[in-house]
This record gives C-alpha cells, structure tokens and sequence, in this order.
C-alpha cells in the first residue's frame, strides 16, 4: 500500500533542517556570533552555562533588531543580508544559510532583546520549541541578546549524542579562538559558569594584534614566525607564519581566513602542505595565522552547510598564488635573511641582511657542492675586504669601533669540531652550532633543485611505451595540460577516449612506478587543478641524492672548510633546516650562556 504524498509541518521541517546546521551548542555559538558580527558589533560577550547544555547568551552592542522584524528574524529564508542572486555570489557578510536562527527556535527555548538607536526601549521575542508568544517591551542598551536554553529539549535522541559539558566548551572555545583571530576590531569575552575565560580588547594597531596573537597562539608561536603580505592578480595573502622549525604534532595552529570568514578547505590545505613540504619534518604540522582577500564573487562559500568549505572560479589560479606566497616567504629562511617580528615597533616584517651576499663570490667551487681549500674570510677584516672586492666597494673599515662584532656574519667564524659532527662558530650575539651533514645537505640539495631548473629535466624515451586506462574526464586533462607534462619531461599521447600513452619520461624517475604517479597526477589535477605529486617524487630522489652525497659524520674538517660551509649556508635558501625539516644550526646567545653558569647571580 503507497503512501500519499504530504508536506511536513514547518516546525518538524526546521527540526531537520537543525540537524544539518545545528550539531552541538558550537554550532548556536557560531550562528549567533556571525550575526553579531555583521550587526556591527564592537564588542560582544559570549556566556556559557554547562558547555553550552544548559544556556547559551551572546550579548552585543550592535545596531540591534527593530520590534516589526523580530519575527522576520525567526522566521525561514528571511534575512536583510541579500536581495538578490547577485548579492548571494558575491557576499561581504558572514554568510546566510536561511534555516540556522529558525532551526535553533524550533529545538530550544528562546529568548531575543533588542534595541536600536530609533527606539526609546528594547523589545523582547520569547519562543519555546519553536511557539513564539507576543513581543513585548524590555530594557536593553543599544544592541541585542539573544538566549539559547535547553538545546536538543524536545529531540531528546539528538541531546544524547551530546559529549560531556567539558568537550562541548572546548569546542565552543576553540570556535572562539578562531573567531576572534578574524576580526582584531572586535572585542570578545568568553565566560563559562560564571567564570571569564577569554577576554580581548578591540583594536588595529599593531600592539593590539600582536597581544591578541600572544593570547591566543601563545607567546613562542609569535616569537617562532614571521609576518608576510602579498598581493597579485586582485588576491592578497597576509598574516603570521611560524618558522619550520616550530612546528606542532596535530594542525592546531592552523588559522585561514577567506574574506575574514574561517575556513577549512582541501586546496588551501594541499597549496600550504606543497609549500612545506622539504622544511617540515616528518609528520609534523606547520603553524600560521594567514588571511585571505579576494573579489567575493570569484569564490562560492555556499557549497557546504556549516561554510567550512568553498569553492574558487580560479581554483589553479588560487592554488598558485598561495603556494608561491607561502614558498617564497619560506624559502627567506636563512642565517642573516631572517624574517621577523619586531615586537617593539610594531609586526612588520624586515630581511634583515647586513650586505649582498648574491654579489659575493662563492667560497665553494664545484660541480657539485663539495669543500674547497681557496680562501675563505676568517676575520672581521678579510671578510668585509671579500665582500668589497665583490661590491667593488670598501667600507671604511678602520672608522668602525665595533668590527668585531657589528660587520660579523651572521653565523660569525668556526673556532672547533665536536665529535666529527657539529661546528662551533662564534658570532656577535654569542656561540652558533651548526650540524654539518644536515647544513650540506640542504646547500647541496638547493644546488640539484637549481641545476634542474636551469638546464631544464632530462627524459629518457621508454624502451616498451606503458598503455594506462583512465576516465574520458582525465583523457582531457592530459591533452590540456599537455605543454606541462612536456616540461616535467613526459612525453603522454593520448590513445582513445579512456586511455592514454607514455612514451618518455624523466631521467630520475625511470626506476619509479610510472603508471601509479601518473594516475594520482591526473586524479590530483582533477579535483583540484593542479598537482605536484611529480615534482615531489623528483624533489624525494634528488633529496636521497643530496643526503648520500653530502659530508658524513666523523669527517675531519679544517677551519677554512668549516668556514666555507658557514658561508655557503648564509647564501642557501632554507638553509635554516635539512630537507627532512631538521634544524641545521641554533644559535645560544650570551644570555643563555650566563643563565647556564649562573653569572651575574
């Protein structure tokens, strides 16, 4: 026996329409904070009670709500946020979903109060599982509460599913955190049962960014990472990065903006992990506080119900520019070119690089690098005269009462070889210790990538050509991207609609599974425009090169040597780590060293 088809009451449509926007008290929290935020509002104070279980409130001092849209505000796909299609592909808010306020009305008992500039008093709207009784006069400062109680009361199947009041806060806590990293002109203040937790003043100057910063990353991420800001092609990328080195066990330093809303998106993702991916150790996540601005229409935030995830007109285009952004930022990190924060003047970020070193001539000849017995600068003197005989200037070097220490070089002279593994350098701020394997890795690994580049990558044609099946989809994607593949040297013909034909391929990787690289490069491009799944094999082998062929452990160096690689790392890009993201020099500075022997105690 079929059953008729009828339509669902609005109150039980607004219950499903809950379960896909509205998972936990978190997802209240977000809703009615983005709605603050888009209100205007300067301030706003979040209160928790029972991690959010028992009572939700978000007090704020927006343009508030007047009393003839207050049951607009509740009612399903009503907003003042968009007017037309237009509005919605290219969206300066928050965002509107059209079921979030509703959703949560139908699941709980709720309270609004509002007041404008217009009005003498405030109003108040009191709904209870998603029945509304009549507006009535209240007393409120400009601005609107609004108050969530008992969620999930009447689908009590859904409250079960709810974790214990100390998850549900971290949750909303976290939330917070990310939000409050979006907007540094808005204060927030989180208080759970009675008690502040997090509390933030508003402000855009560079002191205020940086304390909350400290507040909510903590005080080693913003002394570990440097400030960036690029702009091309109508995108600009701005925000903190954290040094290689100071890297996490899970990605929860992680912060990405889109047009200051917070996202999570798999082409942000993969464009952040390609451009780390030979200075990061392994397993390791890097940490950044990074912002995004973009033409609102060049980028759809409608694709996902919570609007973690979006989708780019440009998706290659995007991909490009944020992976060159954060590559060339990191590719700076280097003894005497290192990006910082001044913490005293403000958060911009400088190369601080005391002379030219691209016009100095290289203290190491080879075809590949390998020691060399030339001469090498190992004084004050002989090193600014190497630099003057390469800039053809020379600083007058016997007015400078500071020689010593203000025209050393960043990683200053060797003094010793420890156990055949480590230099000992003294440098102005105090004594540096380099790894020398690692450090001769990363310079003769730069060294492979640059030749690469330069005379381009040799193939070699396949004896027996590989025949691989893939779909008609990515058949497209081969005759598309046809001069790439040429470039990275493949030689890939296309065989009929499902199949396709390699004939050549490059040199380095003859040895590798062909046929899997070349079926995940296509599904790679597929999802998300591009790939670098063959650059990443060619950097692995060319990394494995570099390991074996670089200094070994227990090997001898003289002064002149170990001084040669000081200096070939003071001009290597990333020289700060090895290609498996291992520190290759730490730098103990006076101050540490007293600390150590308790002087001045």
């Amino acid at each position: 026996m079929s059953k008729k088809i009828h339509k669902l009451p609005s109150l039980l449509v607004d219950q499903i329409a809950a379960g896909e926007v509205i998972e936990r008290p978190a997802s209240v929290v977000k809703e009615l904070v983005e709605n603050a935020m888009d209100a205007g509002a300067t301030r706003i104070i979040i209160e928790i009670e029972n991690g959010g279980k028992k009572a939700i409130r978000v007090i704020d001092n927006g343009i508030g709500l007047a009393n003839e849209d207050m049951m607009l505000a509740i009612e399903r796909h009503a907003t003042s946020k968009i007017n037309s299609l237009e509005d919605l592909e290219a969206l300066n808010s928050l965002g509107f979903r059209g079921e979030a306020l509703p959703s949560i009305v139908s699941i709980s008992r709720f309270s609004l109060i509002s007041k404008t500039e217009n009005t003498d008093h405030a109003f108040q709207l009191d709904c209870l599982g998603g029945a509304c009784e009549a507006i009535k006069p209240a007393q409120h400062p400009l601005g609107t509460t609004v108050e969530v109680r008992d969620l999930f009361y009447n689908t009590p199947a859904r409250r079960r599913f709810l974790k214990t009041d100390r998850t549900e806060f971290l949750r909303i806590d976290e939330l917070i955190k990310r939000v409050s990293l979006s907007r540094f002109d808005i204060g927030f203040t989180l208080i759970h049962n009675g008690k502040t937790i997090r509390s933030s003043q508003a402000g855009e100057q560079d002191s205020n960014k940086k304390m909350r910063i400290v507040q909510l990353c903590g005080k080693d991420f913003f002394d570990n990472s440097f400030f960036i800001d690029e702009q091309r092609h109508g995108m600009r990328l701005s925000g903190w990065v954290a040094k290689p080195s100071w890297n996490r066990a899970s990605a929860d330093r992680q912060y990405f903006y889109i047009n200051g809303r917070m996202i999570k998106d798999k082409l942000i993702g993969h464009a952040v992990r390609q451009a780390y991916q030979d200075v990061l150790f392994h397993g390791r996540f890097p940490a950044f506080v990074l912002y995004f601005e973009l033409d609102p229409s060049w980028v759809d935030v409608n694709v996902h119900p919570t609007k973690h995830e979006v989708r780019f007109r440009e998706s290659q285009q995007v991909h490009g520019f944020i992976f060159g952004s954060l590559n060339h930022a990191l590719s700076q990190t280097k003894p005497g070119s290192e990006l910082q924060a001044n913490s005293d003047v403000g958060l911009n970020a400088a190369n601080i690089t005391p002379f030219d070193y691209s016009k100095m001539q290289s203290s190491l000849q080879f075809n590949r690098p390998a020691f060399s017995s030339g001469y090498v600068a190992e004084t004050p003197n002989n090193y600014l005269q190497s630099i003057a005989q390469a800039s053809q200037s020379l600083p007058d070097i016997q007015n400078s009462d500071n020689t010593e220490t203000d025209q050393m070089p960043p990683l200053g002279y060797a003094k010793a070889q420890i156990h055949g593994v480590f230099i000992i350098a003294e440098n102005a701020q105090g004594m540096v210790v380099v790894d020398m394997h690692a450090a001769h890795e990363r310079i003769t690994y730069e060294w492979f990538k640059q030749a690469i580049a330069t005379d381009g990558i040799r193939s070699q044609t396949l004896l027996v050509p590989i025949a691989i099946t893939v779909s008609e989809r990515e058949t497209h994607v081969v005759e598309q991207h046809k001069n790439w593949f040429n470039k990275l040297g493949l030689d890939i013909q296309v065989g009929s609609k499902e199949s396709i034909i390699v004939r050549k391929v490059p040199t380095l990787l003859v040895k590798t599974d062909i046929e899997s690289l070349i079926k995940d490069v296509l599904s790679e491009i597929v999802t998300l425009g591009s790939s670098s799944k063959i650059e990443a094999s060619t950097n692995e082998l060319l990394s494995s090169m570099a390991c074996h062929g670089s200094v070994r452990a227990n090997r001898q160096m003289t002064i002149v040597e170990m001084n040669a690689l000081l200096r070939e790392m003071e001009k290597t890009e990333r020289a700060d780590q090895c290609n498996h993201g291992r520190p290759t020099w730490v730098q103990i500075d006076m101050k540490q060293l007293d600390r150590l022997f308790l002087r001045g105690q």
